[in-house]
């Protein structure tokens, strides 16, 4: 089991070298883990830059909500992005200044996988995403909790191959998976609890426990394909919300 933690963390390293509570707001420690990940502080360095425009809708994640623009993917002029590839749920904590200084309607939240290819354990990863959700509301912006996307049968194989571990990228991406099944749970609950809109990406995302095939570049980052139908899970809601 050691040794399977060992390289799933070298997984997520490698994804990131190639993608090159309240209102109380935890100071950057750049001895923290998020910070391990070189693509975060030049990011932060951008934000601290960047021109602030008005933005109803952020979307908060990692690489996945990254990988794609949303202005254009919805068609909507005032959608701020602020997705950070390999970023981990402690990453979003203590970036959320550069959320709530955009004073945005909506705040679309993404994420977990990253933690959870790192062995955090699940209830951890919760608590993060309660604190997130905290603070979003405690500033007024509504917060929607987007599931856990499954990985694909493939992700890692290629790394595993290389280094000639016994391992199967299936294998270990269903354990994987399996602990995502579980946050989904209780963040759904979460949501449900507290009057909080839950959009289950899974269900059209997915088949069988894995992400579907032909909707990934690489086993967990989405093509043309999936992002097409995650933006519509996201208009289908932002429309209910009378927006």
């Amino acid at each position: 089991m050691k040794r399977t933690k060992t390289l799933i963390f070298s997984i997520v390293l490698l994804a990131s070298n190639i993608q090159a509570s309240g209102g109380n707001l935890p100071k950057i420690d750049s001895t923290a883990s998020y910070m391990k990940n070189s693509v975060y502080p030049l990011q932060i360095e951008l934000y601290e830059i960047y021109k602030k425009i008005p933005a109803d809708i952020v979307m908060l994640g990692d690489s996945r909500t990254a990988g794609a623009n949303w202005n254009e993917l919805l068609g909507r002029p005032n959608v701020v992005q602020r997705g950070i590839p390999s970023d981990i749920t402690e990453g979003y904590i203590a970036r959320m200044e550069y959320v709530y200084n955009l004073q945005p309607k909506f705040c679309f939240i993404q994420g977990g996988v990253n933690d959870i290819y790192n062995w955090t354990p699940i209830e951890k990863i919760y608590q993060n995403f309660i604190k997130i959700i905290s603070g979003l509301r405690a500033k007024g912006i509504t917060p929607v909790i987007q599931s856990t996307v499954y990985a694909g049968k493939i992700w890692g194989k290629d790394y595993l191959m290389q280094t000639n571990s016994k391992l199967k990228a299936e294998e270990v991406n269903k354990d994987r998976n399996n602990e995502m099944a579980k946050l989904n749970k209780m963040l759904q609950s979460y949501a449900k609890r507290n009057n909080i809109i839950f959009i289950d990406l899974n269900e059209d995302l997915t088949a069988r426990g894995f992400l579907k095939d032909e909707l990934t570049r690489d086993g967990v980052h989405y093509n043309a394909r999936g992002y097409k139908i995650w933006a519509r899970k996201v208009d289908q809601v932002l429309t209910e919300l009378g927006y």
